[in-house]
């Protein structure tokens, strides 16, 4: 059988959709594979793109409900049209997708749609088509774990895809998870009128990120009205009653909606990956090398099916680099430069280590400043939170950045940016800032890493 592409994608998420343009642009013949009938993958049909749409939009519903009066703006009470709301949330994803899928002609890239499979390296099969290629690049992303005690029924208990598109605000939706998706979807709802309670087996919201942010975000959303339940095991779902044990007690928890939020798995299953030998953890994960290649020459993975966090930017990041090596460049990732956000109000995000893991390695100073201390968060009347920045304490190299507070997913740009060059915290600090912007905080925090922070 011929070699017909050079390369051959499936999943047309962030990774592989980046990935096939990159590949095009370098010379390479580029078939693209997608199961479903719109490009963009779970990120912009199902995940990152329309949440944010809905969190924009219920953000302004509860801005005019709760955050006028203090401006000296007086509306009468809004009416909230669910249904229109979701529908803007469907001309976004609709934008978007078609856009990917005017890049793919744009690039000469073929997109082909329907279930593939891995034949063996150099074939793949999609819907009874056998195609030939000399690489095989899998980005396949992710699905939401399901507990085996609640199983999704997509009615009472949901998936996050579900809680994207419910037709009526739930009057008690429990959430079970409170990370990320948690977090985002409770704010969601909560903001349009539903009691929304988080239950998780950690002692804070938000586990992962950096202590200080977790412990603001925990104050922050219980004072925005969100019920929290940490510590706390669920050991039965039934229908909407969700049995949670805490101190070695059980109580019951009743609401008309169950969200189980407690993760995303790699969507590698009935792939034929294991048939043709392509090495999967416990997990289903895909191992990969420093090249992204799996043990078998010509096959590579990316995104949210290898290791690493799931995110659509390190999958996009990671689908350059691939396609890169593959034509001789050098691709690269710097994993320890790789943000993350929630984009609830206030937003949290991080890049680097967080003040636990930077102790572990050594010693460290850390530099603080509080919003409440930056003119532009008092005139915006966000003023919520801080910036957070690690330094290592002998070289000053800034070693992580937190912030918690409005734009956070904005203002982390410059810390990345300068930790890949290896940027110290002074070097931050003598970077000029435009004022009034809450960009001086960021600035600050690298001043306050050496005691010199001006405004506070």
């Amino acid at each position: 059988m011929p070699d017909t592409f050079d390369l051959t994608v499936i999943g047309s998420g962030p990774a592989g959709y980046v990935a096939a343009i990159r590949a095009a642009q370098l010379g390479m013949k580029v078939c693209l594979i997608e199961k479903d009938k719109t490009l963009g993958g779970t990120c912009l049909n199902v995940g990152c793109i329309p949440s944010k749409a809905l969190l924009e939009s219920s953000h302004k519903y509860h801005e005019i409900l709760h955050g006028l009066d203090n401006h000296g703006i007086e509306v009468a009470k809004p009416k909230l049209n669910l249904a229109a709301m979701i529908k803007r949330k469907a001309s976004v994803v609709e934008q978007l997708t078609k856009g990917v899928a005017g890049l793919m002609k744009k690039n000469k890239v073929t997109v082909k749609t329907g279930w593939a499979t891995v034949k063996k390296a150099g074939v793949v099969s999609v819907e009874g088509e056998q195609i030939a290629t000399k690489n095989i690049l899998l980005a396949v992303g992710s699905t939401p774990v399901e507990l085996p005690f609640a199983r999704f029924d997509h009615k009472t208990i949901i998936d996050s895809t579900d809680a994207l598109a419910l037709p009526e605000v739930p009057k008690h939706l429990i959430v079970i998870g409170a990370g990320v998706i948690g977090l985002e979807m409770g704010s969601v709802w909560k903001r349009l009128g539903a009691k929304v309670t988080l239950v998780d087996v950690a002692a804070k919201p938000l586990a992962v990120m950096d202590d200080s942010i977790a412990d603001a975000a925990l104050e922050t959303f219980t004072n925005q009205g969100l019920e929290f339940i940490l510590g706390a095991k669920v050991t039965e779902v039934k229908g909407g009653k969700v049995t949670i044990e805490k101190d070695g007690k059980a109580q019951t928890l009743e609401g008309d909606k169950v969200l189980v939020a407690v993760g995303r798995k790699a969507a590698t299953a009935n792939l034929g990956l294991a048939e043709a030998g392509v090495t999967l953890d416990a997990r289903g994960v895909v191992q990969i090398d420093q090249n992204y290649q799996t043990n078998i020459p010509g096959i590579y993975a990316i995104g949210d099916c290898v290791p690493g966090p799931m995110l659509a930017h390190k999958g996009e990041e990671e689908g350059i680099a691939c396609v890169e090596l593959l034509a001789g460049q050098h691709g690269h990732v710097n994993y320890g430069a790789i943000p993350s956000v929630v984009y609830t109000h206030p937003e949290a995000a991080g890049v680097g280590l967080t003040e636990a893991e930077a102790k572990a390695k050594g010693d460290i100073k850390i530099g603080k400043f509080a919003f409440r201390a930056n003119g532009r968060a008092l005139a915006s009347g966000d003023a919520t939170g801080f910036v957070k920045v690690i330094a290592d304490a002998q070289t000053d190299e800034m070693l992580g950045v937190h912030i918690f507070g409005h734009n956070a997913s904005e203002l982390i740009a410059e810390a990345t940016v300068l930790m890949e060059f290896k940027a110290s915290a002074e070097d931050m600090a003598r970077c000029c800032h435009a004022h009034p912007t809450l960009a001086e905080a960021v600035k600050e925090a690298a001043l306050a890493v050496a005691n010199r922070a001006i405004h506070f």
